[in-house]
């Protein structure tokens, strides 16, 4: 399983998403999922089986065989935090 976060550089902000998600991850008990970061320029559709992209890039974003979530705020920790347990609930990688 491998989830890729995504922003329009691939260096701070989408680095700090992915420390991000390893933390929730981490909380949440879930082990067994890659987490690594890019530009969107660089993702292409099957790179990872989740994608969190910023709203912003999202926008002109298409991965068609994989899940894509959007993100309003890539700061807000509740948001993301909601948005990984979410995604680990429909994958079957926690329960609830």
């Amino acid at each position: 399983m491998k989830f890729l976060a995504i922003c329009g550089s691939g260096l701070g902000s989408s680095f700090m998403v992915q420390m991000n998600i390893e933390k929730i991850l981490g909380e949440l008990g879930v082990s067994g999922v890659e987490v690594e970061h890019s530009d969107v320029s660089s993702a292409s559709d099957g790179d990872a089986d989740v994608f969190f992209l910023a709203r912003d890039v999202a926008e002109g974003v298409s991965f068609s065989n994989s899940r894509t979530v959007v993100l309003n705020s890539i700061i807000d920790m509740d948001e993301l935090r909601t948005k990984v347990t979410d995604v680990c609930r429909e994958l079957g990688l926690v329960e609830g």
